[in-house]
């Protein structure tokens, strides 16, 4: 590995770059394109639970081509019965955008008075098709509504034509702001008017790349994705991608100020910073890919999407960038210019060189204050709660939620959604075994018979109890008790899928957590050949984590208004905040140990800070502002995931990898690598330099 980083910068040539460019962009324009897939419907349902195994059995009844809306009228301060006439008028009139009559549909009032639904049945032959149909309804019935009377339309249809229209253009404004954000930081960064301009590039080149390899290999092993599954691996290349040319280009400019040739420099600096960009990346790889034991389909697609684009990110980072770099003179580091001779970070003044020296003084009491700080912060994670109504699943409520919501308030609260209980039987005597068990709950208003076709039978049983409350998930558990003795017969529905959704998230905790963290561990063993380092590192991180859910809690409740965290963050943040959280203490403990080999275990934390406690700090927060761009797209768990994510990798920036880490590390000495030892001697640059050139022979290049 050494030696390919040495080949690739000493020997490049401006026809290389050109080549690899070339080729580039010929993959990306005239290529095979990002991959293609038929969404199914249990893309996102946790495998092996009972609203699934129903959705599968309803999938295989023949298709109609329609689906379920129901347009709701709502008047105040008067009873709607003197208007059923008309409403009854209005609806007979309505058609399709073919130009067809709907089927007729009753008009009912609701007894209080107050509200009035029809049941319509929708054209639905793709989604476009349901979204087009959805619009002309509500276009039409806000036209012709009599005056004092407001109209609506919720239901099925009305559902999933508002969650298409939410996600439209949503991925090309994430990947915008996540472009622009990590511009504005590397600028600031790097204050060049030109140097931020080339690892953006790169690490815009290998996000396209990354979208195309990624959803090629998901088409190949047949593993689904969703609308946010290329988001979120777009904000991973960038952030992570970044990153790594951070930690990069400034051991570049550090060399640059020990060798004329850039070339010679290039390769030291990248000899040092492969090594842990190699690492950091495995680690994160090894991760990423412990969510293919998830049991949500498209949770799996993301873990092997993200772990794809992972390496790309550290390819491009390790490969293109330097090889493009190299190609610049000194000059594209303007205004400031490194020059043979001048201080190197670790030998500077800079503040972070200040920050040591004062927790060198007193460690411990550093120690201590910044536990106490973080586990304080961390208790607020104990009073979480798990789970997000629907009505607050998005950032902007679409009309099918607020309309399903004043539907529930004249009407039998499960109405705008009736809760489906499928059978692979058509037997006359058990259908009515399963009818009378379904009656005998309380809660359930009615139940009538649905589809029966292919051997599978269907009821609709409207429930009392308001969907995406304690009630409704309630409610599906007494069902599915009462439904026990009846084989393949499953409830599905909004509350149903909910129920098994925390259920399958709460397993796959269990699971993948206690995995990535022993994935971590080892990945840190062999990297620093110590025990105690890593443990104490994987330590700092988890603390970390339960302070960022902490804090990201009283924001959700206090500021943003949310009732619940939903039960998918919590996996995630802890991946992403574990494993490149990993990432600053590698970045750190690697430089520590380089400097720690020729001037012991407390003077090398010190000037490990003092080299990458700028970068790591640059690191973390062009990472942490990327992750909050999630907040763009219009579901309130990827917002959630983003503010996490981002409270997380402030503090381990800010505080844990600067002062809490460097603390421990200047307490125990070299104690905090047993059982590794440490060789000692005196620090000057020519034993730096005997230090870089111990393993390869660098050489000489032209300027």
């Amino acid at each position: 590995m050494l030696k390919l980083a040495d080949t690739i910068t000493s020997r490049v040539s401006s026809r290389v770059v050109a080549v690899v460019a070339i080729l580039l962009a010929v993959g990306v324009l005239v290529g095979v394109g990002p991959g293609e897939r038929s969404p199914s419907p249990t893309d996102t349902l946790a495998q092996g639970y009972g609203n699934t195994e129903g959705v599968e059995l309803l999938d295989q009844l023949p298709a109609d081509d329609t689906t379920t809306a129901i347009a709701l009228f709502t008047v105040q301060d008067e009873d709607i019965t003197a208007r059923l006439g008309t409403l009854q008028q209005v609806v007979d009139s309505l058609t399709t955008t073919q130009g067809e009559e709907y089927p007729s549909a009753q008009v009912v009032p609701s007894d209080d008075g107050t509200a009035a639904i029809a049941v319509l049945t929708v054209p639905s032959a793709t989604a476009t098709d349901t979204s087009a149909e959805v619009t002309a309804l509500r276009d039409t019935l806000d036209e012709e509504a009599p005056e004092a009377v407001t109209a609506a339309v919720t239901g099925p249809a009305a559902i999933e034509a508002d969650l298409a229209a939410v996600f439209e253009g949503a991925n090309f404004t994430l990947l915008l702001t996540t472009a622009s954000v990590v511009a504005v930081l590397l600028l600031v960064t790097y204050r060049s008017p030109t140097l931020w301009l080339i690892p953006l590039t790169v690490i815009g080149l290998g996000d396209v790349f990354a979208s195309t390899a990624a959803t090629r290999v998901l088409e190949v092993a047949g593993v689904p994705w969703d609308e946010s599954t290329t988001g979120i691996l777009s904000v991973l290349v960038f952030g992570a991608g970044t990153d790594y040319a951070l930690l990069l280009i400034s051991r570049y400019r550090d060399e640059l100020k020990r060798h004329e040739s850039r070339h010679e420099a290039m390769a030291l600096a990248l000899r040092r910073t492969s090594e842990a960009v190699f690492a950091s990346s495995s680690t994160v790889f090894l991760g990423l890919l412990t969510l293919l034991l998830s049991v949500f389909p498209t949770t799996r697609g993301l873990g092997l999407a993200c772990a794809v684009g992972i390496v790309i990110a550290a390819g491009f980072a390790l490969v293109l960038l330097p090889a493009v770099l190299v190609q610049f003179g000194r000059w594209v580091f303007w205004p400031l210019v490194p020059r043979v001779g001048q201080a190197a970070l670790a030998d500077g003044t800079s503040i972070w060189k200040r920050v040591g020296n004062a927790v060198d003084k007193r460690p411990p009491l550093f120690i201590a204050a910044t536990v106490v700080v973080l586990a304080l912060a961390a208790a607020g994670a104990t009073r979480i709660d798990l789970g997000l109504p629907t009505n607050e699943q998005f950032l902007q409520e679409p009309e099918a939620i607020s309309a399903a919501e004043r539907l529930g308030e004249s009407f039998p609260a499960g109405s705008a959604d009736p809760t489906t209980i499928v059978t692979d039987t058509t037997d006359e005597q058990r259908l009515g075994q399963i009818q009378s068990a379904v009656e005998s709950v309380d809660v359930v208003e009615s139940v009538r018979p649905g589809q029966q076709e292919a051997g599978i039978t269907t009821f609709q049983a409207v429930l009392s109890v308001a969907p995406s409350t304690s009630g409704g998930e309630q409610a599906v558990k007494d069902l599915r008790s009462a439904l026990e003795d009846q084989p393949r017969t499953y409830v599905t529905g909004a509350d149903a899928e909910a129920l098994d959704t925390d259920e399958g998230t709460a397993r796959d905790r269990v699971l993948i957590l206690p995995l990535i963290l022993g994935l971590v561990l080892v990945a840190l063993f062999g990297l620093l050949r110590s025990f105690l380092a890593p443990v104490i590192l994987v330590s700092t991180v988890l603390l970390t984590y339960l302070s960022a859910l902490g804090i990201s809690w009283l924001l959700f409740t206090t500021v943003f208004g949310f009732s619940g965290l939903d039960s998918g963050v919590p996996l995630l943040a802890f991946l992403f905040l574990v494993a490149l959280g990993v990432d600053y203490n590698i970045f750190l403990i690697t430089r520590a140990l380089e400097e720690s080999a020729v001037v012991g275990a407390r003077d090398g934390i010190l000037r490990g800070l003092a080299a990458t406690g700028g970068v790591i700090t640059s690191a973390g927060i062009l990472l942490a502002a990327v992750f909050a761009a999630l907040g763009v797209l219009p579901l309130v768990v990827l917002a959630q995931l983003g503010v996490v994510i981002f409270v997380g990798v402030l503090i381990d920036t800010l505080v844990v990898r600067t002062v809490l880490v460097p603390a421990i590390v200047l307490t125990l000495g070299e104690t905090f690598y047993w059982p590794r030892r440490l060789r000692r001697g005196k620090h000057t640059e020519e034993a730096v330099r005997d230090a870089d050139d111990e393993h390869d022979e660098v050489r000489p290049a032209q300027r």
